[in-house]
């Protein structure tokens, strides 16, 4: 028996793998590309020793993935051949895995809450929760979960900066964006190698609508984060944003093809990030070449792939965008029987909003507009069963949009419009929409002051 770095019981009698267990856990938090590396020569210093098994089965599941669900479970197979004389919190985090594997992530997070109850300083428990509660689109536990564990934490205990960064990021999406601005930032002046502490701060910029912040705040080289993990191309994909939010397409073009699409991976953020850039730029009707193209050949092979029903959303916006029909229907078919795997989170979201927003991309991109408009407009505030955050789920409310003026639903377009200039101020793209919209029912003095409202935009 010795610590980790934190003071948490381990069982094994390796200082050395103890030592490399610490830095799997800090490779994770810093999004290191050697984190499996780590995790690996944590178990080749002790094969025996369970929590390391467990960890490992843990990286591969946040692959988000069924591909690597059976190295996952080959992982909780050892883990469990090494559980006996093991303590009662690394019992519970093979339990986590176990359960994570039948995708009933509502107990999984009840697991890890037991833990931390109990071990409050266990950051892996709290920083996969966390990890959970995201895609679950519970934002206020994105708050209160890493609030429950500050009692046990300050600047003296190793990682305290990424409690801070967590908490920052669910006081960004419950809206308090004072708080989130200043916990984020203090983490990041605690830890500069921690980028979700950084891509908390984006956040808050980005809600805000100060876009030349957000651009400053994330302008990096363009090899700055080479040695991490595809979240990188989720802050270059923030990065892009801003630069769209200032109708900066060439700059957001240009960001897509050096650091957001530049792997080719088919990792399912990379997918997110692509496809929501992609139907972003063409909703203002900007020319996006054959970009989709590559995109839709990967996600044709991953069909059947179904864990996080955020991704499945933007499998379809590609398959809809290159009028891969056939791959299209056969991905609701599919969506519809994954719809009744008993226990699942991703599958409980299928009926009520995963598979009606598919079949809205699909209609939008036929040309049936007021069958999207039809789909999505009684489901806008059920879009958070998805997941991600308010910044990614953006894209279906701004599909809504684009479905009621190209469906010619003007007045619903105006209305729609008008709420998303109060919420969204300095968007350009926005305040062009509006002003086309307001031109076409003939209020032509308020479609100029939309206009000069665009303008300012690019300056914000």
């Amino acid at each position: 028996m010795t610590t980790d770095i934190r003071g948490l019981d381990l069982t094994t009698a390796s200082d050395i793998a103890a030592t490399h267990f610490d830095e799997a856990i800090k490779n994770y938090f810093e999004y290191r590309l050697r984190a499996s590396d780590s995790v690996k020569a944590t178990i080749a210093a002790d094969p025996g020793f369970a929590l390391a098994h467990c960890l490992h089965g843990y990286f591969f599941m946040l692959f988000g993935t069924v591909a690597v669900h059976g190295k996952a479970r080959a992982a909780l197979a050892a883990a469990e051949t090494h559980a006996s004389g093991i303590t009662s919190r690394e019992a519970a985090h093979i339990a986590a895995l176990r359960t994570w594997l039948t995708g009933d992530m509502v107990r999984t997070c009840a697991l890890w809450e037991e833990i931390l109850v109990e071990h409050p300083r266990d950051l892996l428990a709290l920083r996969l929760q966390h990890f959970a509660f995201f895609w679950l689109g519970r934002s206020r536990e994105l708050r209160d979960a890493p609030a429950r564990v500050l009692h046990a934490w300050d600047e003296s205990v190793p990682g305290y900066s990424y409690i801070l960064g967590m908490l920052a990021f669910g006081h960004e999406e419950c809206g308090d964006y004072a708080t989130a601005e200043r916990l984020g930032r203090r983490a990041v002046d605690m830890a500069r190698e921690d980028l979700w502490a950084l891509h908390a701060v984006a956040h808050v910029l980005e809600m805000q609508g100060r876009l030349r912040e957000g651009i400053a705040w994330l302008d990096r080289p363009a090899d700055a984060w080479d040695d991490r993990n595809p979240f990188r191309g989720h802050l270059w994909w923030h990065l892009a944003l801003y630069h769209f939010e200032r109708g900066a397409y060439d700059e957001v073009l240009a960001l897509y093809d050096r650091s957001i699409r530049a792997d080719k991976s088919d990792f399912y953020l990379d997918i997110q990030n692509c496809a929501a850039l992609l139907a972003r730029l063409e909703f203002q009707t900007i020319d996006v070449g054959d970009r989709w193209q590559e995109l839709a050949d990967h996600v044709e092979t991953r069909l059947d792939d179904h864990v996080l029903a955020f991704t499945d959303t933007h499998a379809m916006m590609a398959l809809a965008a290159t009028g891969r029909t056939q791959a299209a229907a056969r991905l609701l078919d599919v969506l519809r029987a994954f719809a009744g795997t008993p226990g699942n989170a991703a599958a409980a979201t299928m009926d009520p909003v995963t598979i009606p927003i598919c079949q809205a991309i699909l209609a939008q991109s036929k040309g049936a507009d007021a069958r999207a408009v039809e789909l999505l407009l009684p489901r806008r505030d059920d879009f958070i069963q998805l997941g991600a955050s308010h910044a990614q789920r953006d894209v279906f409310t701004q599909l809504l949009v684009q479905a009621a003026i190209r469906g010619g639903q003007m007045k619903l377009a105006r209305a729609l419009l008008s709420e998303r200039t109060t919420v969204k101020p300095n968007s350009t793209g926005t305040w062009l929409n509006y002003a086309a919209v307001l031109d076409d029912l003939g209020d032509t003095k308020a479609a100029a002051q939309a206009r000069r409202q665009a303008d300012e935009s690019r300056s914000a």
